[in-house]
């Protein structure tokens, strides 16, 4: 269990192929953490119709156009959750079995964009009438956070695990 507290410290040195490996796996638990998360988003989703319709009546004031197309988008939104959790755990898979800098950096950019939108969505609810509470904009960042640590620790492992095959196979 130290080891691996060990490898996901991005200040940690590496000392050797088992170290540099095990770091970088840990942008692969970052994106099982990601996955996990997604996996919860759309359990409760599913578990909680009631409070998606409150939110989709509450934005739609009343007008039936706009209630049936949000309907429509919550449903859409929902495949594409499940879709993309999905892509996400075979890229998790991926990143655990062949680690790869471009993966990490893929994710790295998009957690970016995740803080960015959590850190809006307080300020745009008051826009669409639906407030998200602040408690779930805290639990996002500093999952999020933790995500990004573990990518910046795999970035290193990958390059440590990267060195040290270069040399030797020379």
């Amino acid at each position: 269990m130290s080891d691996w507290l060990k490898a996901f410290n991005p200040t940690a040195p590496i000392h050797g192929e088992a170290e540099a490996q095990c770091a970088a796996r840990a942008s692969a638990v970052s994106i099982f953490i990601g996955v996990a998360v997604g996996l919860v988003s759309l359990v409760w989703s599913l578990a909680n119709p009631a409070d998606i319709q409150a939110a989709v009546a509450q934005a739609s004031g009343n007008d039936a156009t706009v209630a049936a197309a949000a309907e429509m988008g919550v449903q859409m939104g929902l495949w594409m959750g499940g879709v993309l959790t999905v892509v996400q755990l075979v890229f998790g898979v991926v990143q655990w079995r062949d680690p790869k800098s471009f993966i990490a950096i893929l994710f790295l950019v998009l957690l970016g964009l995740g803080i960015v939108s959590a850190l809006a969505a307080p300020m745009m609810g008051g826009m669409s009438g639906v407030i998200t509470p602040i408690w779930q904009v805290i639990l996002s960042l500093a999952i999020m956070a933790v995500q990004t640590v573990l990518h910046v620790a795999g970035l290193r492992g990958i390059k440590a695990l990267d060195r040290i095959q270069m040399a030797a196979a020379h």
